[in-house]
């Protein structure tokens, strides 16, 4: 097939903000015979073994992310990590690779090379530089068993781009073989901690998904809490105590600039955004009593939600922005409700022993994620019901988790887990963690500093056009 037909752009939230790609559909190959696909619904599955070899170069040279051949082998090993995170995918060893992989676009042999090995999936791609200086990307996914080609596409991007064309690959081949939108290409918004326990300096960060690309976005001059992101993935809300005052900011991560939406004295809780990003939930308090507000970005005009002599807090919107889930103490003891946008129709969703917070509704809309807090040792634990409060599910058990965020396909949660203090007054430590749905892919996910309440991002901008 000709490549003149689409060009790509994807807007890169950290690095220039627009980035041109054209992307090329190679030709598939589409059998009657079953292919190649993973069931992610169930709990404790053998992870489908992928042949992973490095992008061969076409034209070895030097650039200014380093030797061709070396981007070809970080792309590679991207991939691989990506696809090994969600559990579902075994990466296989490449010195036991029998076939080399070279930049030539010719047929693997199946039966001779890849088979033997045990290999279900096969991924082969070649990176190039192109005469203008950007680099040129291709893969392709094939199918071992039955020897077909189920994805290939290539892209052109400036050569410093790569690590952003690995993750978007990751989530091709991921979408390919679950039938779910991948979730790579997006980033974390976190709280970095850092210094005397008693006295800790917490910084706004952000990072790739994997814990790549970090970069701090605020000194630590002043306190950062609970940082969401905006549905319109440039913008992220949060709150900030500037000398000692409560103020909810927004930050915009292309232009790098701060904006305050308003002083609400005595806050408690960061503002979260409505799914059509154009209004900011939040948790006010006024004469010790806490209740949920609503601000429209545009007028900056705030409407009252609840009315309650209860404690109010936490909101969080539905996808479809109809219905709101908060905590409040309005029942005698810290409980999930569920309300109207306009703030009517309230009705309790949580009856487990012990309390629940930090509500958040699924991308989905099928699920509520929530920090349940209770039992012997008095744990802090992630979990999950529907949003009518039937089927009540524990995915985490340690000591103190809490704080969940969803990635953008509703699979996966990303929380922060504190680590117990000793009889030395040695730990209290915070890192960021994620399990999946079905509780059983538990990780640790890397940050330089001690993390805290991430928050995960919707899936970074890419928009086609036809050239």
């Amino acid at each position: 097939m000709s490549d003149r037909g689409w060009a790509v752009r994807i807007g890169d939230v950290l690095l220039p903000p627009v980035l041109l790609l054209a992307m090329l559909f190679l030709s598939v190959s589409l059998p009657a015979r079953a292919q190649l696909s993973v069931d992610v619904t169930r709990g404790t599955v053998d992870p489908v073994p992928l042949a992973l070899p490095d992008f061969a170069a076409v034209n070895e040279q030097e650039t200014s992310s380093g030797p061709l051949s070396d981007i070809g082998v970080q792309i590679a090993q991207v991939i691989s990590s990506n696809l090994q995170s969600t559990g579902l995918f075994r990466a296989l060893d490449p010195a036991a690779f029998i076939e080399p992989i070279t930049a030539e676009t010719r047929r693997p042999r199946f039966a001779s090379s890849w088979r033997p090995l045990g290999a279900q999936g096969l991924v082969t791609g070649r990176v190039q530089i192109l005469a203008d200086g950007n680099l040129r990307v291709e893969f392709r996914l094939w199918d071992v068993i039955s020897e077909a080609q189920l994805e290939g596409m290539g892209y052109t991007t400036p050569v410093t781009n790569w690590r952003r064309i690995a993750h978007v690959i990751s989530d091709r081949i991921y979408t390919r073989l679950t039938g779910e939108e991948g979730y790579f290409d997006t980033r974390i918004v976190y709280i970095a901690e850092s210094g005397d326990p008693l006295n800790r300096v917490k910084r706004l960060a952000v990072m790739d998904q994997d814990g790549a690309n970090q970069q701090f976005l605020t000194d630590g001059s002043y306190l950062v809490l609970t940082p969401r992101f905006s549905p319109n993935r440039q913008e992220i809300t949060y709150l900030s105590y500037f000398n000692d005052k409560p103020r909810v900011y927004l930050f915009n991560i292309l232009s790098n600039r701060f904006e305050v939406l308003g002083d609400f004295p005595n806050m408690t809780f960061a503002p979260r955004f409505s799914p059509d990003g154009n209004k900011v939930i939040m948790s006010l308090a006024e004469d010790g009593n806490s209740d949920i507000y609503e601000m429209d970005l545009r007028t900056r005009r705030v409407s009252r939600l609840t009315d309650h002599p209860g404690i109010d807090t936490s909101p969080s919107y539905s996808p479809d922005g109809r219905s709101i889930v908060f905590n409040s103490d309005r029942g005698g003891s810290q409980q999930l409700y569920v309300m109207d946008a306009g703030g009517g129709n309230v009705r309790r969703i949580s009856f487990g022993k012990g309390r629940y917070a930090t509500p958040v509704w699924s991308p989905r809309g099928d699920l509520v994620a929530f920090t349940k807090i209770g039992g012997g040792q008095r744990k802090f634990r992630i979990g999950v019901m529907r949003p009518d409060g039937e089927g009540e599910r524990l995915l985490t058990d340690a000591w103190q988790d809490e704080g969940p965020t969803w990635s953008p396909n509703g699979r996966v949660l990303m929380f922060f887990r504190t680590e117990r203090y000793d009889s030395q007054g040695r730990g209290g430590q915070t890192s960021l963690w994620s399990v999946d749905l079905t509780g059983y892919n538990e990780r640790r996910v890397p940050t330089p500093l001690d993390a805290s309440d991430p928050a995960w991002s919707p899936p970074l901008p890419i928009a086609t056009r036809r050239r």
